[in-house]
């Protein structure tokens, strides 16, 4: 194992009931409601980083935010970088451009004002940067992001463009540029397969998990990024009712979580999403000064 490399280790900070498959089954009105187990589960995450002196990004949503600010200041405190994760979580092909635009304003502004900091990173909920919307780059240009990790390079039902780059690099568009840290895949069978996150961490054997991030660092000396929820450590959280597929996705392994958490920090060095951009661009904007 190649122990030189770091990768990426990132959090999108959303509870149980703002995953997209559940969207049908609650709507954003009764979002209030619905009891709140983000707090204790982002904190879960917070120890084991804090166990293995690992910082990470964490990719806050909006809502989240509004209703518990100091967690976002746990977080900040902590000396984790944070970007948004939009403000309702929905999939940015379904919206406008200018409901886009909104709605990134409006998350950023929540976590501006909570840390002091420009917000400078963002990952579409459910990574819905897709073909039919990369417009939404250009918006995040032109609103101050520098990094996005929203792009899948896979074929998925929800997300993803298969033929995508699958290193980090910079995306050139009309109106600038932005960095692009993709989701990490691995070549199997000559195509494009995603290893290293949420419902594929839990699903897949851990043993073939490891030993294809150990491939990306060992044999092609490259990083990967890796991701989780908060509510991807809670076993006890409120069963929903949905499609088989949706419930397969969701509730797969929810116990086994965190061990496999713990193994993944043994075997491999990590560190923020912006360490995989040159250090030109990840400097940090000076802070904001908040009136009042």
């Amino acid at each position: 194992m190649n122990q030189s490399i770091l990768n990426a280790f990132t959090v999108d900070v959303e509870d149980y009931f703002h995953v997209s498959a559940f969207s049908k089954n609650i709507r954003f009105e009764e979002w209030k409601d619905r009891e709140l187990r983000v707090v204790a589960n982002t904190h879960r995450i917070l120890d084991l980083l804090d166990h293995f002196q690992v910082k990470a990004t964490f990719f806050v949503l909006g809502w989240v935010a509004e209703h518990r600010p100091f967690l976002i200041r746990d977080i900040q405190r902590a000396g984790h970088e944070i970007g948004s994760h939009s403000y309702r979580h929905e999939l940015v092909y379904n919206m406008t451009p200018e409901d886009f635009r909104d709605d990134l304003l409006v998350s950023c502004k929540i976590l501006e004002d909570i840390t002091g900091e420009r917000i400078t990173a963002y990952r579409a909920p459910s990574f819905s940067i897709t073909e039919k919307s990369l417009w939404a780059l250009d918006i995040l240009i032109e609103e101050g992001i520098t990094l996005d990790s929203s792009i899948f390079p896979v074929r998925h039902d929800i997300y993803g463009i298969p033929d995508a780059q699958t290193d980090t690099h910079l995306i050139e568009r009309a109106n600038g540029a932005i960095w692009e840290c993709p989701g990490t895949v691995c070549s199997m069978f000559g195509r494009n397969t995603a290893v290293g996150g949420g419902g594929y961490f839990r699903i897949l054997p851990s043993q073939w998990t490891f030993s294809q991030l150990e491939k990306l660092n060992s044999r092609q000396n490259r990083p990967f990024m890796f991701y989780i929820h908060p509510w991807e450590v809670d076993p006890d959280q409120p069963r929903i009712p949905s499609s088989w597929k949706s419930y397969l996705r969701h509730y797969t392994n929810l116990k086994k979580t965190e061990s496999r958490l713990r193994q993944l920090l043994e075997r491999f060095r990590f560190d923020s999403l912006s360490s995989l951009v040159p250090e030109e661009a990840s400097k940090s904007s000076p802070p904001i000064v908040i009136a009042g």
